[in-house]
C-alpha cells in the first residue's frame, strides 16, 4: 500500500513538472529558435550548419545533472523559499521566454524581480490574491527570505556560467553582415535555452493549501514539501571581434564568479539581513554591466572574418565532412588549394576540382603559423569539403 502511494506521489510530481506551462513554452521557443537559425543559414550559405531541432534537443538534454546537483544542494542545506515567490519567479520566466529577448533570461533577474515583487505586493497590496493561488502571508523579508533567495540566486548564476562556458560556443551560428566597404563579413551568434529541472523546498502548509495530498516530510516540529520547477536559463550573444570558443568561455567564467559572489554575500545575510537585499541588487547590476561590456567591447574592435585580397577565411566546418577530418577550424585562412593560389570562394572550388581524388590545402592558422592540410577525397564527398567561407 505504501509503495503504491509513493509511486502515485512520484507520478504526480513528474506530471506537475511536465505540464508546467513554462516547460512547454520553452520547448516551443527552442524549436522556433532552430527554425529561424536554419532559415538564416540557408539564406547566407545555401546550407544549414546544424539540424533544425538542435536547440530543442540541447535544451532538453544538457542540464539534467546540473539540476540534480542544484536540488541536492538546496535541499541538503535546507534553503527554504516562499511558495508565492516561486509563482512570481515562474511568471517572470514565462514572460521572458515569450519575449525572445534571451539576454534577459538570467536567473538573477527572475530571483530579484520575484523577491522585490513579492515585497511590493505585501507592502502595498497585502490583501491581494488570485483564486486562492496567490495568498499573502506575513513574510520576513529581513529574515529567512533575505538569506535563502540570494544564496539560491547565486547557485543559479553559477549554473548559468557553467552552461555558457561549456555549451555556448558549440552552438554558435555564423551570420553574414555587410561591412562599411560594401563587402560581407562573418560574425557568430549564439542563442540558446537550457531547461534545468530543480526541486525547491517550501513550508508544507503553503503547498497543502493548494494541493492537500502533496507529499510532505517533517523536520523537527516543521513540515516541508518539495516543489519541482523548470529553471529556464537563456543566452544570447554576438561574437564579432572574437571567436566563440575564445569569448564565450570567458563570459561563462565571469558569470560563474558573479554567482559565487552573490551566494557569498547571501551567506553574510545570516548576520546582517540587509546584505541579502544588497546581493540581489548588486547581482542584477553586475549581470547587466557584464552583458553591456561584452557587447560594447565586441563592437569597438574590428571584425575578425572579412574578405581578404588573397585567400579565404573559414567561417565554420560541417560535421563529418572532409574539412573536419583535415582538422580545419573556423578562423583558418586558406591560401592555396592543390598548389593554386586562391582569392575568392569561386577560385577555391575551382582549385578543388583540379585533383578530384586528393586535396591539399595551404592554411594559415589563427596563430599565424602556415600548415599543410591533406585529405583523400571519395566519391561520396561533396566537392565543397564541408566548410563555409567568407564570400
Amino acid at each position: 500500500m505504501m509503495s503504491s502511494e509513493l509511486l502515485n506521489t512520484i507520478m504526480e510530481a513528474i506530471l506537475y513538472f511536465l505540464f508546467n506551462p513554462v516547460w512547454l513554452v520553452t520547448l516551443l521557443a527552442a524549436v522556433l529558435l532552430g527554425y529561424v537559425r536554419v532559415k538564416r543559414e540557408r539564406k547566407d550559405f545555401k546550407t544549414r550548419v546544424l539540424a533544425g531541432l538542435t536547440e530543442m534537443k540541447h535544451a532538453l538534454s544538457s542540464a539534467w545533472i546540473h539540476g540534480l546537483l542544484l536540488s541536492v544542494l538546496i535541499a541538503g542545506v535546507g534553503l527554504i523559499v516562499d511558495f508565492n515567490w516561486i509563482i512570481i519567479f515562474s511568471l517572470v520566466m514565462l514572460l521572458v521566454i515569450l519575449s525572445f529577448s534571451y539576454k534577459l533570461a538570467s536567473p538573477i533577474y527572475y530571483a530579484a524581480i520575484a523577491f522585490f515583487g513579492l515585497y511590493a505586493v505585501g507592502r502595498w497590496a497585502g490583501d491581494f490574491s488570485i483564486n486562492d493561488w496567490f495568498v499573502q502571508e506575513d513574510l520576513d523579508f529581513f529574515g529567512t527570505l533575505a538569506i535563502t533567495v540570494p544564496i539560491i540566486a547565486g547557485l543559479f548564476l553559477i549554473t548559468e556560467g557553467l552552461l555558457i562556458r561549456r555549451y555556448a560556443s558549440r552552438h554558435a551560428s555564423p551570420v553574414l553582415i555587410p561591412t562599411n566597404r560594401g563587402m560581407r563579413a562573418a560574425i557568430y551568434k549564439s542563442k540558446l535555452l537550457w531547461i534545468v529541472p530543480v526541486v525547491l523546498l517550501v513550508p508544507g502548509h503553503m503547498v497543502a493549501e493548494y494541493a492537500p495530498y502533496w507529499p510532505q516530510f517533517t523536520l523537527g516540529a516543521e513540515k516541508f514539501s518539495f516543489v519541482p520547477i523548470p529553471l529556464i536559463i537563456g543566452f544570447s550573444q554576438m561574437a564579432r571581434a572574437s571567436f566563440p570558443d575564445v569569448l564565450f568561455p570567458k563570459v561563462g567564467t565571469a558569470v560563474a564568479w558573479l554567482g559565487i559572489a552573490v551566494a557569498a554575500i547571501g551567506v553574510g545575510a545570516i548576520w546582517m539581513p540587509i546584505l541579502g537585499w544588497a546581493a540581489l541588487i548588486a547581482g542584477v547590476l553586475c549581470r547587466i554591466f557584464l552583458s553591456v561590456l561584452i557587447s560594447v567591447s565586441e563592437r569597438k574592435k574590428p571584425l575578425i572574418l572579412v574578405p581578404q585580397s588573397e585567400g579565404v577565411f573559414v567561417v565554420t566546418v560541417l560535421e563529418d565532412s572532409p574539412a573536419e577530418k583535415m582538422g580545419i577550424i573556423p578562423g583558418d585562412l586558406i591560401k592555396s588549394v592543390n598548389g593554386i593560389t586562391i582569392h575568392n570562394e569561386g577560385e577555391l572550388y575551382d582549385a578543388i576540382q583540379v585533383n578530384a581524388a586528393h586535396c591539399r590545402l595551404q592554411v594559415i592558422g589563427r596563430d599565424g603559423e602556415v600548415r599543410l592540410k591533406q585529405q583523400v577525397l571519395y566519391r561520396h564527398d561533396h566537392f565543397r569539403l564541408g566548410m563555409l567561407v567568407v564570400r
